[in-house]
């Protein structure tokens, strides 16, 4: 669609759009919020279960194996029920799991809870991107994209910021139910709003050239749905580099004090989010969100490479995490745009599930890679690493535009 035909297209009031956006924020930050409840927290399971780290971590790898399977699933019930009964599901086992975290008398009982965790955690970019593609404008969506990522991000880091204080000051049990009590704040705003979540199942295919109606699998014959699924796999094994590995590579290589590595983390986060205001503006005219994703990752890239090649100051470190971040952050919107233009409008909440699972796939392969990097003190290994990543991200999003061209010249 060229931006002028965008612009002809009726716009919904700002306050309807608002309502949609703000909650499927809201319901992001949840999902993100939870997935970061028991990792801040293993210093305390580990005493309290005897564990190793290797069995906690098998927590999050079950965790994000069932969301992956669950969220390429939950698409197709998103686009045959409607994506607000699915949110609610979500919501609903979400705060399920995060107090039966808390009331876990054992190791095993974690387990289930973290699959339980995992089916919810799986509905909820099928759900998000439903509600925003069929319901905000078109002329908003740029925008949409940007809170949507941002309120992501914000999730991440409250969940640290809340059950670890609450665990130094009760205990670790206290504060996976004061998460669950937060679920259940969230669910009710929600259940009170459902008339601004309400939308009817995807309509359905158009009938092909060959006068059938596609089938329910047919997008999977789209080669950019691939391109897209591959591009995300990429993004999260990026993202989880940055998370666990770089801040304590870059520690090594450059002699950062403990607590300023630490602290580069969440400079990433908070330039990051910058960048994802600033890149729902710029991708106003989605003809132009393939450079921007270019732009936005080739910076980084560059960024990152500076890190495992140039000697720089300690003090220099934590500015390079959050110029890295801001960049990433850019190409935030954009990213989303481009999987939008790949995808069929009867068949939304299917692709948006199976392109979204490469996330969670990403995120149970990059601890395997580069935490083998990191046992040798390869530190360098790992900064080479995500910047060969992050070009691979470059030429994925390229690819999925010329998937896309020889589709439509076929056509």
């Amino acid at each position: 669609m060229s931006p002028s035909s965008t612009a002809d297209l009726p716009v919904a009031p700002l306050r309807q759009d608002a309502g949609v956006i703000g909650l499927v924020g809201l319901a992001h930050l949840t999902s993100h919020f939870c997935q970061l409840l028991l990792a801040p927290l293993f210093p305390w399971l580990k005493d309290a279960f005897n564990a190793s780290y290797i069995e906690l971590g098998f927590l999050m790898t079950v965790f994000f194996v069932v969301s992956c399977g669950v969220q390429a699933a939950s698409g197709f019930l998103v686009d045959k029920y409607g994506p607000r009964p699915i949110l609610f599901g979500g919501l609903a086992l979400l705060a399920t799991a995060a107090f039966g975290f808390a009331a876990s008398p054992s190791y095993g009982s974690m387990a289930f809870f973290a699959v339980v965790a995992g089916v919810g955690n799986g509905v909820f970019h099928p759900v998000d991107y439903t509600l925003l593609n069929r319901k905000v404008s078109a002329q908003r969506l740029g925008h949409a994209y940007s809170m949507h990522g941002l309120t992501g991000s914000l999730g991440w880091a409250l969940a640290p910021a809340v059950v670890v204080p609450l665990a130094i000051a009760f205990s670790w049990r206290v504060a996976l139910a004061v998460a669950g009590g937060f679920v259940v704040i969230v669910f009710l705003l929600a259940w009170f709003n459902r008339s601004t979540l309400e939308l009817a199942p995807a309509p359905k295919a158009a009938a092909s050239s060959h006068g059938r109606e596609d089938g329910s699998f047919d997008f999977l014959r789209i080669p950019a749905v691939w391109m897209c699924l591959t591009f995300f796999l990429l993004y999260a094994v990026a993202l989880s580099v940055v998370q666990a590995f770089a801040p304590e590579a870059a520690r090594q290589m450059h002699g950062v004090p403990v607590a300023m590595a630490a602290a580069c983390l969440t400079i990433y986060m908070v330039c990051a989010a910058g960048g994802i205001l600033l890149g729902g503006f710029l991708v106003a005219d989605p003809q132009r969100c393939e450079r921007i994703v270019a732009l936005g990752f080739g910076a980084a890239a560059i960024v990152a490479l500076s890190v495992a090649l140039v000697p720089m100051p300690a003090l220099l470190v934590p500015v390079m995490f959050g110029a890295m971040g801001f960049a990433s952050g850019i190409a935030g919107p954009s990213r989303d745009m481009i999987v939008k233009k790949s995808t069929p409008a009867h068949a939304i909440g299917r692709v948006y599930g199976v392109v979204y699972s490469g996330l969670d796939i990403g995120q149970a392969i990059a601890p395997l890679v580069f935490g083998a990097l990191m046992d040798r003190g390869n530190w360098q290994g790992v900064w080479l690493g995500l910047v060969v990543v992050q070009v691979a991200m470059i030429g994925t999003a390229v690819n999925v535009r010329k998937a896309r061209r020889t589709v439509l010249a076929a056509a």
